[in-house]
């Protein structure tokens, strides 16, 4: 399989890999609003940088679009390892 390929299955595997993980993941039940606020902009991070994943690949800028989903999912893991998040699967997430 040529470079390109590689890079284009990838990114389809990191695009499922992120969907599942923004399906699947919850705000902490309990939260006060400090953290809440926390959570959210995790969140809308997360979700900009797969809208924009998504608008890459689309274009097919491959490479940035593996970075774009990679930063989604980075934001994911990070609100749960800020404990703000609610995750139990330790395959999409990496747990605290």
């Amino acid at each position: 399989m040529d470079q390109c390929k590689k890079l284009e299955a990838k990114v389809e595997k990191y695009e499922k890999l992120t969907t599942k993980a923004l399906k699947e993941i919850k705000l902490k039940k309990g939260l006060d609003t400090k953290d809440k606020t926390i959570a959210e902009d995790f969140l809308s991070m997360a979700k900009n940088y797969f809208n924009d994943a998504k608008y890459f690949k689309e274009q097919k800028n491959f490479l940035t679009a593996l970075a774009a989903f990679s930063y989604a999912h980075a934001w994911l893991d990070a609100g749960v390892r800020a404990k703000v998040f609610e995750a139990t699967d330790d395959q999409l997430f990496t747990l605290p």
